[in-house]
């Protein structure tokens, strides 16, 4: 009988200290160290801290884990939590709240993640921590009061991430480092305060100059892990070594160009220059009236260290190129802007862009948009008249008995062409009021297949497609025609407009093409006067419209 008893006894006590002891989370371990009780969870399907995590722990340590980012309240009833290792999982964020429940926190490591940043300020909430983990993630900044409430912080690890520059008042403002300062030759009672840096892509330039100073100047109880930061750019200091490396002190950039008003005759080429000087190396631009519709190119070339060439390359130049073209060089340091005048002389025999000795006009009419129901025009016009002038918009095709006439008022920039034909040739031309349209103010487009639905057309009307020497919007089944025609794009510019081709060309930098056939006056009257076209167009265009390309996969 005492026997039993005993057994009962025993099998009671085992199941009071069962219910007494923590419960431990499932594939993970639980154990009870010097410093306190610790949970390891190692290679666990852990997408977040659950709710029932076990209390009173000192350590926590999750690793090789899925787990993406803290947020706040990630910690609740945490309080005691004094080592928190988070390594090699995918934590890419950390919110600002994500540390309020970890007063005793002294260490957080989170080498082997995917950071691009840190709320620095979230650590008000961990007076007490001495070492921060930062290793081998993708931080590429460190704010100036990175360190300010890192009160207590003794190790900080930064190596292997993504910084280029660091300003050297990041460790001026490190608490233990001012403490230091201040307490002079009495600091030898205070911790080694290590810091690693090495392994980041550093940009050797004048922005780094204060810290290289600052490495040079540190000595114990500052220990620096590697000192051999190696340079990564730019190219002229890839691989020395930052503190043996000379750099400049910063300066906005400074311009030049070898002349400030260029004179050219029309048609001719001319490349404006400016050169910038500036630590660190200056970015250029360039602004000018008509960047918008007129883009050149632009060539940068570095000359010598920090000093940069541009060259705006206009081909043919028009009257209205001539204007202020703005050269802009920038860097973090400040900016700097320089003006050239282009002065573009007319031709004696085209004064401008028209026949009219009076008033004349230069036209650059463009598709800009497709819609479901059709197209919307845009245009650039400039005058030599100060006043402003209303301008007729003509809009034809071979399927209408009339073409249709808009006045443009002043002021007015666009115009949609709603209800296109499918498989139509359209051509509008735009023209000072009562005067024909001249060489370059018209633009031809061809519909393509109707693809049946409005929700087929949506989704078509994404492609524009530049043929020959027409702008081709297509705003009606527009891929289907593309994609399925019997021709490809050479095939099909030979057939569409095989005696276009011989006095017209696609311009190579601007996405479209301009028609020219509007030659006779006559063409180009209000609607009942009769409308005459060269006959060798008239006949391209009925071709091109009766027997278009796409028929033949039907």
């Amino acid at each position: 009988m005492a026997f039993v008893f005993y057994c009962f006894l025993q099998v009671l006590v085992s199941w009071v200290i069962r219910a007494v002891q923590p419960v431990c989370l499932p594939e993970c371990t639980c154990s009870d160290e010097s410093f306190g009780r610790s949970l390891q969870c190692m290679s666990v399907s852990l997408g977040k801290i659950p709710d029932n995590f076990p209390e009173e722990l000192k350590q926590v340590r999750i690793e090789n884990s899925p787990l993406f980012e803290l947020s706040q309240g990630f910690f609740t009833n945490m309080s005691t939590l004094e080592y928190l290792w988070l390594n090699f999982n995918n934590v890419t964020v950390i919110h600002l709240g994500a540390l309020e429940d970890l007063p005793e926190l002294r260490e957080l490591r989170l080498e082997g993640n995917k950071l691009r940043s840190v709320p620095w300020t979230a650590f008000r909430a961990t007076p007490l921590l001495r070492v921060l983990d930062l290793k081998h993630n993708r931080i590429d900044s460190l704010p100036e009061l990175a360190l300010q409430f890192l009160t207590n912080l003794t190790y900080l690890d930064i190596s292997s991430n993504r910084l280029t520059v660091v300003s050297k008042g990041v460790f001026l403002n490190w608490p233990a480092y001012q403490k230091r300062q201040q307490l002079g030759c009495g600091a030898e009672f205070l911790s080694n305060m290590v810091l690693s840096l090495h392994n980041n892509p550093w940009l050797c330039d004048c922005r780094l100059r204060g810290l290289a100073q600052f490495l040079k100047s540190v000595g114990p109880p500052f220990i620096l892990v590697n000192s051999y930061l190696v340079c990564q750019g730019p190219v002229s200091k890839a691989g020395q070594l930052l503190h043996e490396t000379e750099l400049r002190v910063c300066m906005k950039p400074t311009i030049s160009t070898p002349s400030v008003n260029v004179t050219i005759q029309v048609g001719k080429n001319v490349t404006l220059q400016c050169l910038a000087q500036g630590s660190p190396s200056p970015t250029i631009a360039w602004k000018y009236p008509l960047s918008t519709w007129r883009e050149f190119d632009v060539l940068a070339s570095p000359i010598a260290e920090d000093i940069i060439l541009s060259q705006l390359v206009i081909p043919a130049a028009q009257l209205v190129d001539g204007g202020n073209y703005t050269c802009m060089a920038f860097n973090s340091i400040g900016r700097s802007s320089l003006v050239i005048l282009l002065y573009i002389q007319p031709a004696q025999a085209m004064p401008f862009l028209s026949t009219s000795s009076e008033v004349s006009a230069y036209v650059d009419l463009r598709v800009v948009k497709q819609t479901v129901h059709g197209i919307l025009l845009e245009w650039l016009t400039v005058t030599n008249f100060a006043e402003e002038q209303w301008f007729t918009l003509y809009i034809t095709s071979d399927e209408a008995l009339r073409k249709k006439v808009v006045h443009i008022g002043p002021g007015i920039k666009t115009y949609a062409v709603d209800d296109l034909l499918p498989a139509t040739k359209y051509k509008a031309c735009l023209s000072l009021r009562n005067q024909p349209p001249g060489q370059g103010q018209c633009v031809v487009f061809v519909t393509g297949r109707d693809s049946g639905g409005l929700e087929g057309r949506e989704h078509l009307l994404h492609v524009t497609v530049v043929l020959c020497a027409v702008l081709l919007a297509l705003p009606v089944g527009a891929y289907v025609w593309v994609s399925q025609g019997p021709y490809n794009f050479s095939e099909w510019c030979l057939r569409c407009c095989p005696l276009h081709r011989k006095t017209l060309r696609c311009p190579q930098a601007v996405p479209q093409c301009k028609d020219s056939s509007f030659k006779d006056p006559s063409a180009v009257y209000e609607d009942g006067e009769s409308q005459r076209v060269m006959e060798e167009d008239e006949e391209i265009e009925k071709e091109a419209v009766n027997n278009p390309p796409w028929q033949g996969n039907e």
